[in-house]
């Protein structure tokens, strides 16, 4: 699960748009690490032994992962909150809001783009391993070894 398998960058409340037909803004305790966010309901941060029951009945945990998140976006300044929308790969959109002076939208914005140049930099890596390892066998003549990067 994401919410174990990293440091907490960031930790605090931040208000989602419920998905019914109210749109009502609803609480959350959410954990930002180097994977991603988390959601959990406030009243399972208040009580941890609770928590383990509900996550382990599929309760009402949420994660959102970078290698999901396409963006964040639609970032507005409005009385005393800050609203803005994530993105997902699959073109879902979630509306949350926090206090102006909270910044989640450019720790998430941040934490979001940080992934992905690890992950571009690991494809990287990848390729050119790939390539380093390349054994070309030319018809006639003995195995050639390619090594761009040899110099």
């Amino acid at each position: 699960m994401l919410e174990s398998g990293g440091k907490v960058l960031k930790e605090g409340l931040l208000e989602k748009r419920s998905d019914g037909l109210l749109q009502l803004w609803k609480k959350k305790h959410c954990v930002l690490t180097e994977e991603g966010l988390v959601l959990h309901p406030p009243k399972q941060h208040d009580h941890p032994h609770q928590q383990q029951q509900t996550n382990g009945h599929g309760g009402k945990i949420k994660e959102l992962r970078f290698s999901s998140m396409k963006t964040v976006d639609c970032v507005e300044r409005k009385g005393k909150y800050v609203y803005f929308t994530v993105v997902m790969s699959e073109g879902k959109e979630i509306d949350f809001r926090c206090p102006q002076d909270e910044v989640w939208n450019a720790e998430i914005t941040l934490q979001m783009v940080q992934y992905k140049n690890r992950q571009a930099i690991l494809a990287v890596k990848s390729t050119r391993q790939k390539q380093q390892l390349l054994v070309v066998q030319l018809p006639g003549h003995k195995t050639v070894r390619n090594s761009q990067n040899a110099a």
